[in-house]
């Protein structure tokens, strides 16, 4: 899960979007991409009261998950991400 800021342009979120689904197809599938849209943070973060939420579902390599985490913390429209293992 990442959340973006939420005054982007639909073309820049499609972009980090498209750009998250070609490091996970690197090394592993993509199941499902899931944008929740705009929704209200339970606190301001980096001045945001509000975040662009986007889930991606998907099963691939250790390699996947580093990549996934070093790229979402230096993209700067990424103001928070979670990559968690779920449960089978």
């Amino acid at each position: 899960m990442f959340i973006l800021v939420p005054d982007l342009e639909e073309e820049v979120r499609n972009n980090i979007i498209e750009k998250f689904k070609g490091i996970i197809e690197q090394n592993g599938t993509v199941e499902k991409i899931d944008e929740w849209g705009v929704r209200r943070l339970a606190y301001e973060i980096k001045h945001y009261a509000e975040g662009y939420y986007v889930v991606i579902n998907f099963q691939g390599e250790s390699s996947v998950v580093n990549e996934l985490d070093r790229i979402s913390k230096i993209t700067e429209q990424v103001i928070r991400h979670m990559i968690v293992k779920e449960d089978e």
